[in-house]
């Protein structure tokens, strides 16, 4: 059995989704999907969490753009910066997801997803400073103690042909979008955790994706870097979603 513990990152607690779920002989199922807010310490709950060998599934960035890292080492203020923007903002990943899938993830460099990925990357470092570990990134399902990964629940969602368009906020018909998505799923995971909790909240889902994600990635389902981009990939982060369906 392999726990995979799902983190839908923000820099709000209130918007912070947490699920565990455990993969077992092929069968996913998932029995915790809370927020940030509903519990007492982030950090603590993921501790709490961890069981044998363990998959950490991110959504936010792990890293950033190779380029920007060159371009701002020998940057002054005022001085011109010859890197196109894309390239500066973008990851490889992020254009491989947008090649392969036609859904551009957000730049890492904007103030929301950088924020983002700031908070994920510290909530990260008080689980291994708590538990003693180093907590690597996962680069192949043969899994050895606790190892996480980065994931993107609208590429999970969209390499299965499924529309999550609607899903996000409080808008009237957000918790029908949410269903719709909760039901195209459903038969890859088995659900220990109240439907309505899900359909309430798009951060809870999300969570819950980012187990399915994780559990692509330990199945062998997902998009692996060739050799140029695990180079890049190491600096960067990579996001791990499903071979689109043909």
């Amino acid at each position: 059995m392999t726990t995979i513990i799902g983190i839908d990152a923000a820099t709000e607690r209130k918007k912070l989704g947490l699920a565990r779920g455990h993969l077992e002989h092929g069968e996913l199922v998932v029995d915790e999907a809370v927020l940030g807010s509903e519990v007492g310490s982030v950090a603590d709950t993921i501790v709490s969490w961890v069981e044998g060998d363990t998959l950490i599934a991110v959504d936010a960035p792990l890293g950033w753009p190779v380029p920007l890292g060159h371009a701002l080492r020998k940057h002054r203020a005022g001085m011109a910066i010859e890197t196109e923007a894309h390239d500066l903002f973008r990851r490889t990943t992020d254009r491989f997801v947008h090649e392969t899938l036609r859904k551009l993830p957000l730049d890492v460099g904007a103030d929301r997803i950088a924020r983002t990925a700031h908070t994920a990357l510290r909530h990260l470092g008080e689980v291994r400073r708590a538990m003693s570990l180093d907590i690597p990134l996962a680069w192949t399902p043969k899994l050895r103690g606790v190892a996480c990964i980065e994931v993107y629940p609208a590429a999970t969602i969209k390499a299965r042909g499924i529309d999550g368009s609607g899903c996000k906020g409080n808008k009237d018909t957000a918790p029908a979008a949410r269903r719709r998505v909760l039901d195209a799923v459903r038969r890859e995971l088995g659900l220990t955790v109240d439907d309505a909790r899900l359909v309430d909240s798009d951060d809870r889902l999300d969570a819950v994706l980012c187990v399915l994600a994780g559990a692509d990635f330990l199945r062998q389902r997902c998009v692996a870097p060739d050799d140029r981009q695990r180079k890049l990939a190491e600096v960067e982060g990579w996001i791990w979603f499903r071979r689109p369906r043909p």
